[in-house]
């Protein structure tokens, strides 16, 4: 379990989700597909008002501390979200780079070839490879996902729309 192929590989599976959550994150902020139950309801599209969010002035008395400051504390609470997936996924993206420039480079030995240095490794194939294999996997997933929940239906999921509701109806709206 210490081995650079076992980290390697776990990385690089945590890599991709934090990157698919990290973009779902983001997308979810402004794309709107109708019909879609990853979608806002229309009218709540874009980042809202401080006082729907019930930030600076707006933020009640039990609110979180840092919601009522107007500088960067409250910029910076308003997108931890994010910023925590962002940050999870290059420190995945680092150590799975690690791992794998340590098996390369063993197997390049191991046939008398030159080792590689670790930035070398960042624009050899190898790495690109290994790391958008799991990339277009999480894609193909998630997307398929978001485009299959307009139209296609599932009996009590909350992922999905009741069985004849319209395909324009959101679950939120209906």
């Amino acid at each position: 379990m210490r081995s650079p192929d076992f980290g390697g590989a776990v990385l690089e599976n945590w890599q991709s989700e934090f990157l698919q959550f990290s973009l779902f994150i983001a997308a979810t902020i402004w794309l709107v597909q109708k019909g879609s139950n990853e979608s806002k309801k229309l009218e709540d599209v874009g980042l809202e008002s401080d006082k729907r969010q019930r930030v600076g002035r707006h933020t009640p008395a039990d609110g979180p501390r840092l919601a009522r400051f107007d500088d960067w504390r409250t910029r910076l609470y308003e997108n931890s979200l994010l910023l925590v997936m962002a940050v999870i996924f290059f420190a995945t993206w680092f150590g799975q780079s690690l791992n794998n420039w340590r098996v390369f480079n063993a197997e390049q030995l191991e046939s008398d070839e030159e080792a590689l240095s670790w930035g070398r490794y960042l624009l050899d194939p190898d790495f690109w490879e290994k790391t958008l294999q799991n990339w277009q996997s999480e894609f193909l997933a998630i997307g398929t996902m978001v485009v299959f929940t307009i139209y296609l239906r599932q009996r009590g999921s909350p992922e999905s729309k009741p069985v004849g509701a319209p395909h324009d109806e959101t679950a939120s709206s209906g």
